[in-house]
């Protein structure tokens, strides 16, 4: 067995001069300035002047920050992480708004009103209970970190590296993590073309798609889509990079 803090499925980064149209997605998502306040719309309620915003999955919303700097967190609902954020939402809330630094401080238990990725990163898994990963999934998470490209990876791929059956692999991971081993797959191979297509402008979206583990662009595109509502496209042309966790 291995100590180590629960994995939490994050797709992590900063960005400068943002802007994205209404959209909506499968993640939970969480919005925080780095300097100036900005202004969004969530669920057809205009909030201007804000300095972050939590949202539940399935929610819209539009972020516009052309003055200011952003850090923007997407986190896998059925992960541990995802489902402690679940707990922090009354009965009838679909977002959080913050309208200052210490709300965001008071919410997010960072000790600071820095909200860098790294500090509320760390501070999101410190509200997470310590867990002891059998080997085997610590075995799996390292097999797609640096194998993720490869087109034909399938739940017997990790059968065999671990000799246990697909159907009990699956039911261990869930078990340790929350989520299954095909998002943890997904989740690595769009943090990936996430990364490449804010830091390398020049390269193709079908080079990406295809270097990341996709079979082709349209497949990636159906997956950024649900997961973060905006194709790879949208993304490429409507932020600066600074930083992907």
């Amino acid at each position: 067995m291995k100590n180590q803090q629960s994995n939490p499925f994050i797709l992590a980064l900063t960005a400068h001069n943002l802007t994205v149209e209404i959209h909506k997605h499968s993640a939970y998502q969480i919005v925080l300035t780095n300097d100036a306040p900005f202004t969004s719309t969530i669920n057809g309620q205009l909030c201007k002047n804000i300095y972050g915003f939590l949202i539940k999955p399935q929610v819209t919303h539009l972020c516009v920050a052309e003055k200011g700097t952003l850090n923007v967190f997407n986190i896998e609902p059925y992960s541990t992480i995802g489902l402690e954020l679940a707990n922090r939402f009354a009965a009838d809330q679909d977002y959080i708004v913050f309208h200052s630094e210490n709300e965001m401080e008071a919410f997010f238990q960072t000790g600071t009103n820095r909200f860098d990725i790294d500090t509320l990163i760390t501070a999101l898994v410190s509200q997470l209970p310590a867990t002891q990963y059998d080997e085997r999934v610590t075995k799996m998470v390292d097999y797609i970190r640096t194998n993720f490209f490869e087109r034909d990876i399938n739940p017997q791929t990790f059968a065999d590296i671990v000799f246990l059956s697909p159907s009990r692999l699956a039911s261990l991971f869930k078990e340790q993590t929350g989520s299954s081993l095909s998002k943890y797959l997904l989740w690595t191979r769009i943090r990936q073309a996430v990364y490449l297509t804010l830091s390398d402008k020049d390269k193709s979206l079908t080079d990406i798609a295809y270097d990341t583990g996709f079979y082709d662009l349209p497949q990636l595109n159906k997956y950024m889509y649900e997961m973060f509502g905006m194709p790879p496209k949208a993304l490429k042309h409507n932020s600066d990079l600074i930083q992907v966790y």
